[in-house]
């Protein structure tokens, strides 16, 4: 277990913030200004709280235009499943 990338996916998970930007890519890929218009934060937060979550490996960007897209990153997710999962067994 690399425990450094391990830290940092379960730390992107520990914020409110992200958590609900979580949530709302269950949905589906969402525009920046999609979740800007969803979520009660600026823009330099919403770009704070999305690198965190890229750096954990839990959220996928891409840039279109001039607005990053995010998605979820469904085998990180997978990942983050089996360490807890592997934590139960003993």
């Amino acid at each position: 277990m690399n425990y450094e990338q391990t830290s940092k996916l379960f730390k992107a998970l520990g914020d409110p913030n992200r958590l609900q930007i979580m949530h709302i890519l269950q949905d589906g890929e969402k525009c920046a200004c999609h979740l800007l218009d969803l979520l009660d934060i600026g823009q330099s937060t919403l770009s704070h709280h999305m690198k965190i979550l890229c750096d954990s490996g839990l959220v996928s960007a891409q840039k279109e235009g001039k607005w990053m897209h995010y998605s979820l990153n469904k085998s990180a997710l997978e990942k983050a499943q089996k360490i807890i999962c592997a934590l139960q067994e003993k």
